[in-house]
């Protein structure tokens, strides 16, 4: 997958030098190499129209984005951090330090200095924190005191006795009881946790290895993901304490951010699909679109949620999904046994499942079946659950927020702030 990526990303940058990315200089007009970028990442038809013929790609840097080929002229950095001035929205503070980590990111993670590809994390930035590295969220006490008394419920323990173990004095020097009545933001609700397990003669007991901030910082990344990213991927940064604690600050929301959103080869030609998987989960979009043609061709009453196989603790379990269920009723037109539809749905979360046999027969026979080509991405039916969300909104509704954003973030590429 990670080879897949690169090449994908090699494309990207490879399109941009060919495109006439000449160094430029902070007043003068930017590059719009669009037509080149993948499908999902051009601009809208209403402000870019395309124009025929494309160069062929050329090898270059993954680290970089720079071409290898001799000669060849590249963006400076100074003429990105002045692009990515343009695009930041107005009224941030600390515009500078923004604009530093977006670099930085994009740079560590190889992706190409354009527009349109930082005007999605950008967007995303907008939507998830406005702009702020930790950001508060309302009730945060409320949602705590809640979770410790469903715990302690579990175990056995009554209100009545956690409320006396959180008059203990905390690592920071206030009583437990303190911190949960003045928490703000989920950093300060990740290190109340962290002290509660490790200090509390019940913390172990009560919350093992039991965490309930699963994502945060700016994009708010999921904290497992960054985990994971951080094995497979050196990070650029020298971690203040644990990689988890990274994803609070600014840096490291930025950059698991932008590799969750961006550093995968996403199969959409629209961006709004993407924003949909950020939210919903990677491939998500297109999983949906294939469990909406496995309706078509079975009558199967299905969610279309991108969800293939049923997971327990993010691990695939035996247990068969309606999916699965749905599929194994076609062995025969498929001509697929139940452990090949089996081996071909556990790529639901990868690349190679769009080349695998079950898509392809899947697809050649709703097609047929439709008479019309069936669409290749659809927008996943999700309600969003949280402690946070006090009003009824969806992984559609996240979606095209964020891509009204994308948009404004576009226009704002020609003009100062």
């Amino acid at each position: 997958m990670r080879q897949a990526t690169r090449l994908f990303l090699t494309g990207w940058a490879a399109a941009l030098v060919l495109a006439g990315c000449a160094s430029i200089g902070p007043d003068a007009p930017v590059v719009r190499p669009d037509e080149r970028l993948p499908p999902d990442l051009r601009r809208p038809p209403e402000t870019s129209p395309a124009r025929p013929g494309s160069p062929p790609s050329v090898p270059s840097s993954p680290a970089t984005g720079e071409t290898i080929i001799p000669g060849t002229p590249t963006l400076s950095e100074r003429d990105v951090k002045t692009l990515i001035n343009r695009l930041l929205p107005g009224g941030i503070r600390d515009r500078s330090g923004w604009t530093n980590d977006l670099y930085s990111a994009f740079q560590s993670l190889g992706l190409p200095h354009a527009a349109p590809v930082y005007c999605t994390v950008i967007a995303v930035i907008e939507q998830e924190s406005s702009f702020q590295a930790d950001p508060v969220v309302p009730g945060l006490n409320t949602i705590v005191w809640n979770e410790l008394e469903a715990r302690g419920k579990r175990f056995g323990i009554p209100r009545l006795v956690i409320e006396a173990a959180m008059l203990k004095t905390s690592p920071d020097g206030r009583s437990y009881k303190q911190r949960i009545d003045t928490l703000k933001t989920e950093k300060q609700l990740n290190g109340l946790f962290e002290d509660m397990i490790s200090e509390l003669p019940a913390g172990k007991q009560l919350f093992a290895d039991y965490n309930p901030v699963r994502t945060g910082g700016p994009m708010q990344v999921s904290i497992a993901f960054a985990e994971q990213h951080a094995r497979e991927r050196s990070y650029p940064y020298s971690p203040i304490r644990s990689i988890r604690d990274e994803v609070f600050t600014r840096r490291g929301g930025v950059y698991f951010g932008s590799a969750i959103l961006l550093d995968y080869p996403a199969p959409y030609t629209e961006v709004v699909y993407r924003f949909a998987d950020f939210n919903a989960g990677r491939y998500s979009s297109r999983n949906a679109a294939f469990q909406a043609a496995v309706v078509r061709l079975t009558g199967a009453d299905l969610s279309l949620d991108g969800d293939l196989l049923r997971y327990a603790k993010g691990q695939a379990v035996p247990e068969p999904s309606s999916v699965e269920i749905a599929l194994r009723r076609q062995v025969d037109r498929l001509r697929l046994s139940p452990g090949e539809i089996r081996r071909d749905l556990l790529l639901e979360k990868s690349p190679a499942f769009s080349q695998s046999p079950l898509w392809q027969r899947v697809f050649s026979l709703a097609d047929a079946q439709a008479g019309q080509v069936l669409p290749r991405q659809t927008m996943p039916r999700i309600d969003l659950k949280s402690p946070k969300i006090v009003r009824k909104l969806t992984t559609e509704w996240f979606a095209r927020r964020v891509e009204g954003r994308f948009r404004t973030c576009l226009a704002r590429e020609g003009q100062g702030n």
